[in-house]
């Protein structure tokens, strides 16, 4: 039988409950505001409320379950009362002196809460999320009169902040793998390759399947071989660089630091900040020696570890899709001979090659159908010129 709870019991969990909803109604609010927000600067502050808030929020959610309550269904209207508070001419203005009201009042309930349950971990975060109250005040005072404190976030908030901007930014985007573009490019390689091969040999042998397959399964294991291990080779350099200038900038911090962090901080005054502001900047990097280590490397290859390949994912995409590729010009010899399996070979061939072009618009900005007739009219070409080559070697050797 569940037990029920008391009157008493029940009284600091609703208390809770009702900072959760406070809590959650501010991250929605200072959400939607700062998406409709158009200056930079008011829109990072009122981005950082809203990540503010959304921490107490979890704080109290944690709180709760610990006490086993479930943590409960927001009753607010997310985005649109929000949105309905800033539309209009000016309207923003009113929506922000109304938080700074409601902030207000969150303070002196916070200040006036009774702590019921008597435990640390409640004390705990009401005094945080008080503290936090009275910074969220000061701020949207800075936005209502036109004037912001600028100093610095906490990193937690900062990544939070960037996850998110990132998040929305690559919301509808087509984003191709790494490993997509070795598949594409490997099928493009092993098929005009092997398109090349097929066309100079049956020109040579008039489509003499037993000349043409040998040649082209030959053709097809070493094209995917080399693609394989080609690019797990640069792959692997290129970590193989990447870890080396690591250590290298890791030697050179060890010996003198203080030299390193002037070379970072030239580096980005080179981009327009100003001496204060790159020292400042580089200051929070070095923090971390291994954070400062990367931050050198970086500048210096304009190449983060993420943006390393995998080598055996690249070698193993590379190779599979090459193989692919290759496969498709001789496939009809395994059925046909003579100038039946050549049309066809060329048919499929070429209708390959449109693929392979039309999908390389996924890694690139290109149209589809541009880029898949581009591609057939180079494999036309090449076919073309290696099929009169074989032509007219055959006909030489004959």
């Amino acid at each position: 039988m569940a037990q029920v709870m008391t009157q008493k019991e029940e009284r600091p969990l609703k208390a809770l409950r009702e900072n959760w909803q406070a809590e959650m109604r501010g991250y929605h609010t200072y959400k939607t505001l700062s998406q409709q927000e158009r200056d930079p600067q008011r829109r990072r502050a009122l981005r950082n409320l809203a990540l503010a808030e959304k921490h107490h929020a979890d704080l109290w959610a944690t709180r709760l379950t610990g006490l086993g309550a479930p943590i409960p269904d927001y009753e607010g209207q997310d985005f649109r009362a929000a949105a309905s508070l800033a539309s209009g001419n000016g309207a923003q203005e009113l929506a922000l002196r109304r938080l700074e009201l409601e902030e207000s009042q969150d303070i002196a309930r916070y200040g006036e809460q009774i702590d019921a349950l008597g435990d640390e971990a409640t004390t705990a975060i009401r005094r945080e999320v008080l503290a936090d109250e009275a910074d969220h005040y000061l701020t949207l005072g800075g936005l209502i009169r036109h004037h912001l404190a600028t100093e610095p976030l906490a990193p937690e908030l900062v990544q939070q902040s960037l996850n998110e901007l990132m998040t929305a930014r690559e919301r509808g985007r087509t984003k191709a793998a790494s490993w997509v573009g070795d598949a594409i490019y490997g099928v493009n390689d092993g098929l005009g390759a092997i398109f090349g091969i097929f066309s100079g040999v049956s020109g040579a042998t008039l489509g003499n399947s037993r000349f043409v397959l040998i040649a082209g399964l030959a053709g097809m294991i070493a094209s995917a071989l080399s693609m394989g291990s080609g690019a797990y080779l640069a792959a692997k350099s290129e970590r193989e660089i990447y870890e080396a200038e690591l250590a290298r900038e890791r030697d050179a911090i060890e010996y003198n630091e203080a030299e390193a962090r002037e070379l970072l901080s030239l580096t980005y005054q080179l981009r327009g900040l100003s001496p204060e502001d790159a020292d400042h900047f580089v200051g929070h990097i070095a923090e971390r020696k291994e954070q400062l280590v990367e931050a050198l490397a970086r500048e210096r290859l304009h190449i983060s570890e993420e943006g390393l390949s995998k080598p055996w994912v690249s070698a193993s995409s590379g190779a599979l899709s090459t193989a692919i590729g290759a496969f498709i010009p001789v496939l009809p010899f395994f059925f046909l001979t003579g100038l039946p399996a050549i049309v066809v070979a060329a048919a499929i061939s070429l209708l390959a090659h449109f693929a392979v072009g039309a999908a390389k618009s996924l890694i690139t900005i290109r149209s589809w159908w541009i880029s898949g007739l581009e591609m057939t009219v180079v494999g036309t070409l090449e076919g073309a010129v290696t099929y009169a080559v074989g032509f007219g070697i055959g006909h030489i050797a004959g």
